[in-house]
Formats: C-alpha cells, sequence, structure tokens
C-alpha cells in the first residue's frame, strides 16, 4: 500500500468524497479533477475500494477534463470488475444450487447483493469473496461439499469435529484462488450480542441478480450488518461508509423503526449511529427526520465518527494503536458493564489467527484465549506500522 503524503489527502481525498456520495456535485468534480494528480488519486481509490464510485462519475464529465492515461486505467479497472463480478456471481449460484440440494439453507450478505441494493450494479463495488450465512449445524455438511468441489478449507474437518469457532470458515478454491466465507451466529463475535439467525432467515428477502434471484438479508437487517462490520474495522476505507450512504437512499421503503429493533437485538445501537452519522457528515446521505433525532441523541456516536474521520482518508496506513482500539471498542459498545464485557470477550474469543498448525489446534481452548492477548499486544502496538 502506497504512503500517502499529507498534499495528496487535501486535493484528492475530497475528489473521492464528492464521488462516493449518492448525491454528486458534477461541477464541484470537474473543478477538482483538474488539480488531482492521477496515480495518486487512484491509488487511493483503489485502496478505499471505491474505484467504481469515481469511475461513475468521471464517465459523466467533459472527456477532456480526465487526462487520457487516467481514465485508461479506471476503464481497465472497471472491465477487471465486472470480469470477477460475472465469474463471482455465477460461482455463487451454483453454490447456492448445490448446498439446496444437500438441504443446506443460507443467505448471502455484502458483495453482489450489496452492491444490487445500494447501486443497483453488481459490479459497482468491488469484492474478493462470497459471504454467505450458513447455521451452525451445516457447517460440517458444507465443508465436506466445498471441499468436495475443490475447494481447500483453512479450518478443517478435524477442528470443527473440536468445536472450534474460527472467525469465519474460509474456503479458497485451488484454480482461480475465489475465496467464500461462511458465517454464523457463533462466528460474527463482533455483534455485541448473538445474532438472532433464525429470525434473519425469516426475515430474508430474494434479491434480483443476473436474472435469478439470491437469498439474502431483508434490507434493515443488512443495514445493521455492514454498520457493525464498518465499526469491527473502525471505518478505515471508505466503500464502507459509501454502502451505507448508497443504501440508505436507494431504499426508499426501508423500515427505520425495524433498523432500531435490529440493532437494539443485538446491542449494535452505537455502532449503527455511527455508520449513519459518517455517512451523513462526509457523503450527505439523507436521512428521516425521526431517525436523526435519534442519532442526536447519541453524541458519543458523533464523538466517534470524528475520531474515525481522522484516520480515515489514509486508508489503514496509520491505524490506530491498541489502546485507541480499545477505547474506541468501549465507547461504540457502551455502558458501564456491557462495555467492558464486549472488550474482555472481544479480547479472550480465540480465532483461526491464535490457533497454530499441527497437534495444537485440537488443544484446550483456554490455551488459546490466554494467548491471544499477548498475539493483539504484538499486532498492534510493537509492529503497529509506523
Amino acid at each position: 500500500m502506497p504512503s500517502f503524503e499529507p498534499d495528496s489527502l487535501h486535493s484528492e481525498w475530497p475528489l473521492l468524497l464528492e464521488c462516493a456520495t449518492p448525491r454528486p456535485d458534477l461541477g464541484r468534480i470537474a473543478e477538482r479533477v483538474r488539480s488531482a494528480d492521477g496515480p495518486r488519486l487512484l491509488a487511493l481509490a483503489e485502496d478505499h475500494g471505491v474505484m467504481g464510485h469515481l469511475a461513475a462519475r468521471l464517465r459523466e464529465l467533459d472527456a477532456s477534463l480526465v487526462p487520457p492515461e487516467t481514465m485508461q486505467a479506471i476503464l481497465e479497472s472497471q472491465r477487471v470488475q465486472v470480469f470477477i463480478s460475472l465469474r463471482m456471481t455465477a460461482e455463487l449460484f451454483r453454490l447456492l444450487d448445490r448446498f439446496a440440494s444437500a438441504g443446506i439453507g443460507a443467505l448471502v450478505v455484502k458483495g453482489p447483493v450489496l452492491a444490487v441494493q445500494a447501486y443497483g450494479d453488481p459490479a459497482m463495488r468491488s469484492y474478493g469473496d462470497l459471504d454467505l450465512l450458513v447455521r451452525q449445524r451445516d457447517i460440517r455438511r458444507a465443508t465436506e461439499l466445498l471441499i468436495a468441489d475443490g475447494y481447500c478449507a483453512q479450518v478443517p474437518l478435524t477442528v470443527i469435529d473440536a468445536g472450534k469457532i474460527p472467525g469465519q470458515y474460509l474456503f479458497r478454491r485451488t484454480d482461480s484462488n475465489l475465496l467464500v466465507e461462511l458465517h454464523n451466529d457463533f462466528t460474527l463475535r463482533y455483534f455485541p450480542r448473538r445474532l438472532p439467525l433464525e429470525k434473519f432467515f425469516e426475515r430474508q428477502i430474494r434479491v434480483p441478480l443476473d436474472g435469478r434471484e439470491a437469498p439474502a438479508l431483508s434490507v434493515e437487517d443488512e443495514l445493521v450488518l455492514i454498520c457493525i462490520h464498518g465499526a469491527k474495522h473502525f471505518w478505515e476505507r471508505l466503500i464502507w461508509i459509501a454502502d451505507v450512504a448508497a443504501l440508505v437512499n436507494r431504499q426508499a421503503g426501508i423500515d427505520w423503526d425495524r433498523v432500531a429493533a435490529s440493532a437494539r437485538e443485538v446491542g449494535a445501537e452505537r455502532m449503527l449511529h455511527t455508520g449513519l452519522q459518517l455517512a451523513g457528515d462526509l457523503l450527505k446521505a439523507l436521512l428521516p427526520e425521526k431517525v436523526l433525532k435519534q442519532k442526536k441523541a447519541d453524541p458519543v456516536a458523533a464523538r466517534l465518527a470524528r475520531q474515525v474521520q481522522k484516520w480515515l482518508p489514509a486508508a489503514g496506513e496509520a491505524p490506530p494503536d491498541l489502546f485507541e482500539r480499545a477505547v474506541f471498542r468501549l465507547r461504540m459498545r457502551g455502558g458501564l458493564l456491557a462495555a467492558p464485557a464486549y472488550l474482555l470477550r472481544l479480547s479472550l474469543s480465540p480465532t483461526e489467527e491464535d490457533w497454530k498448525a499441527g497437534a495444537e489446534e485440537t488443544q484446550p481452548g483456554f490455551i488459546s484465549a490466554l494467548r491471544r492477548p499477548f498475539r493483539l499486544a504484538r499486532k498492534y502496538g510493537r509492529d503497529r506500522k509506523p
């Protein structure tokens, strides 16, 4: 990842923000394109995952305003993304059919479904894997099925049989490096409370995608999920905020009472408010009056959003240190008892990163739990990027 100088963040960054908003000002974009450095702009857009947004806006400008080499690079990136989207969508439906024939229920989250719900175009945003929600009781059968289909399982059957729960069940197709991640109410540990998976299945919708329909979360549940996902990663990439802004502006029929209830179910009210605050402050997302009042009643969310804006432009180049991360997680959970309990659970819940190869994969979980804080300290303390 390139290192972005302050000058680039003062010129290319405002241009990216204007391109990522659901309500762009083309005059302002045209003015800022003139002073933008092409290579820096492309690198920043790539790191923030908003190359599709940049391409869509620049195509609306007079061709003379955009340097030919910049537009050529953007168009090439878009062509690659279209091919990736087509391949991944085809694989998605193949796997859904395979799962259905085996009696395995699955819901698609993020990825192409979110791209359609938020932007109306599965190739608008980039994604490197396919994410599916699958019940824990089906994980072993799903793993066997994916292995038989040519995928390599990062979490082997021996670990599943030992009852260990990873951060996700990751699979890589050996002939194409295509990634599939299986999630459920056990793996999604960044939800403050265990997510009500069966209710998610009950509230599922069908999203039109390339002439077929994909089973997906309701818009309300998806909105809460992507806000929790953004909070998990400290909102270090603009695409996560752009998704929130696009989803709430494109989906006019959102049931905001249902959104509030969904966030309440999992204790993610402040994570939701922070995501909406960022979408409004940075990308001019329009929110109903009652939602604005709810957001205003949570001043900590506004402070967290301002904190995010300090490290956001660098796209993770200068991430928060271990202490900042801990304080941020405490504040975004909230509550005198709930916040420290949440932080403690995250600090002591081992994932596959805390396991080691070989026999240690099946050793008692408390040993991995004790090792986890030390690994996190090394990762975000001494080994932190300068």
